[in-house]
């Protein structure tokens, strides 16, 4: 069995931090989010991976993944030349696949427990396509399943009025029959080929499509409110304690807290869980639980809570606590010393602030 992850999203609705970056590199417990992905591949006994990518961050993937040896896998990069749809995909990364059962994984999304249990129900079962389901609040963002009996009935795409709570997650198990189902639907309205309908043209023709339901966590990525909550089930249920940078005696630490080396704690409170990346100054702050800073961050004279902060981003002197904040690569966030006091921004397009 091979792997397909998808590494080509624009990540439009999470700008402006995929202006400069593949949204898929973004960290989440300072570790790209799609790394999770490799990780549940991997510990799955996978070993074969495609990974799809688009012109325009195509080689920041190649880049940052490689050949895939540092998870013990062989990676191959499948090109999508324009954003046509997952079902766009699979059709794409035919070759590669070679009309093999594969595990197709979209590389936002974030799952704890692995990927195992699927795929042994899935080869158990005897399914052409094995889809796994999670109870979501908001179903009509997802494609949504239709269960009666035990046995799923139909699949819609972002349906207005959802007839379950049933969302079709971003794992799904595929015999060689979803290569005849990609070629036979059409575009959608929005000018895509849908995995969605795919998924209801082997319905319609009779082949078997199975479902398990995650009991565990699963997240898509795809929102800012999203990266927040993946990044605080991961550290609070995968941090372990590791205290290997400075803390002078008049600080303190306290939890599940990650302190990499180089890092300098001065005069200051960290609650765990947090992960504090190499070579971070942390001076007369405070850092509240939930948080993650990237490598050589700065934080002086501020407060900090359930946050992610890309590398070389500074806080100075922020009057007000900052919380539910995404900072990307350098951003400074500093009180200014002028009279009288104003605000003062340089942002770039489609930046938000909020001020209280």
């Amino acid at each position: 069995m091979r792997a397909l992850i998808t590494a080509g999203g624009r990540g439009t609705r999470l700008r402006p931090l995929t202006h400069t970056s593949n949204k898929h590199l973004i960290p989440i417990a300072n570790k790209p989010m799609i790394h999770y992905a490799l990780e549940a591949v991997a510990a799955a006994d996978i070993r074969e991976v495609g990974i799809l990518i688009n012109p325009d961050t195509g080689d920041e993937i190649r880049r940052a993944l490689g050949d895939g040896g540092a998870w013990g896998l062989a990676i191959s990069y499948v090109l999508q030349e324009a954003p046509l749809g997952l079902a766009h995909v699979v059709r794409a990364a035919e070759e590669f696949l070679k009309g093999e059962p594969f595990v197709f994984f979209l590389g936002d999304n974030v799952v704890v427990g692995g990927i195992r249990q699927f795929l042994e129900r899935f080869q158990a079962g005897g399914d052409d396509c094995h889809l796994v389901l999670a109870r979501v609040r908001e179903p009509q963002r997802f494609g949504v399943a239709e269960i009666r009996d035990g046995r799923l009935t139909r699949v819609i795409e972002k349906p207005a009025v959802p007839p379950s709570d049933f969302a079709v997650t971003g794992i799904y198990l595929y015999g060689p029959p979803i290569f005849e189902a990609v070629k036979a639907i059409r575009p959608s309205a929005r000018g895509e080929l849908e995995i969605s309908d795919a998924h209801q043209y082997l319905l319609d023709h009779g082949y078997r499509v199975g479902f398990s339901e995650i009991t565990g966590w699963w997240k898509d990525t795809g929102k800012p409110e999203d990266l927040l909550e993946a990044n605080r089930f991961v550290l609070d249920r995968l941090v372990e304690p590791r205290l290997e940078g400075e803390i002078d005696a008049r600080s303190d630490v306290d939890g599940k807290v990650v302190l990499e080396a180089g890092a300098k704690v001065i005069a200051s409170q960290i609650r765990g869980p947090a992960v504090i990346g190499k070579d971070c100054v942390i001076e007369r702050s405070y850092v509240g639980p939930f948080t993650a800073l990237g490598e050589r961050c700065c934080i002086r004279d501020s407060e900090l809570e359930y946050s992610i902060l890309f590398s070389d981003a500074q806080i100075l002197g922020a009057d007000v606590r900052i919380e539910r904040s995404l900072l990307g690569r350098e951003v400074v966030i500093r009180r200014g010393e002028a009279r009288p006091r104003t605000q003062k921004f340089i942002l770039g397009d489609q930046s938000l602030i909020e001020l209280c």
